[in-house]
């Protein structure tokens, strides 16, 4: 047996049936060319010439589920469509609207620290050298007014977050909060 004379006498009725499962031609070619890849590999295997018709069909039928498996999967995947990402991204856009209030109603060394650092992307030791301080002090400064702007946080918002520490919910104390 030669694969062109098998594949002379079964592409025909092999595309026909492709066509009946999938609907695009460019996806059919596609297929086409795994079968007849497979049979090529495979052709040794085949002892008895009544088995090949068969064989050949039912190489395209796993051929057809596994393209739909294949495409189900990189059709599902759209990060855009994950639910949690939307979510995740909106809390952090509320949050974001939020801080700069905040940090407003800190002391003012508080809220010119935390503005620089966390508001416009300043680093700790760019800072640490523009005010004149060294950089350990400023970090512990930093990290007292982050606990500050924390506790501001906390009188007005109740926060919930993952076993990794991160953002997953945020609900307002009372309607007298009008900060968020």
């Amino acid at each position: 047996m030669k694969i062109e004379a098998i594949w002379s006498e079964y592409q025909a009725s092999l595309k026909a049936f492709l066509l009946k499962n999938v609907s695009n031609a460019d996806d059919v070619d596609d297929l086409l060319q795994e079968i007849m890849l497979k049979t090529h590999q495979n052709l040794h295997r085949i002892e008895d010439v009544n088995k090949l018709k068969p064989w050949l069909f039912q190489v395209a039928n796993r051929a057809i589920i596994d393209f739909y498996r294949a495409r189900a999967k990189k059709d599902n995947f759209n990060p855009d469509d994950l639910w949690y990402e939307n979510i995740e991204e909106s809390l952090y856009q509320q949050m974001t609207h939020c801080v700069h209030p905040f940090i407003q109603a800190l002391p003012e060394e508080q809220a010119k620290l935390l503005t620089a650092i966390e508001i416009e992307g300043l680093s700790q030791k760019e800072y640490a050298q523009q005010v004149g301080v060294a950089y350990s002090t400023l970090k512990s400064r930093v990290q007292k007014g982050r606990k500050l702007l924390l506790n501001v946080f906390n009188q007005c918002c109740d926060f919930s977050v993952n076993e990794q520490g991160e953002l997953v919910d945020i609900h307002t104390k009372n309607r007298s909060c009008s900060k968020c």
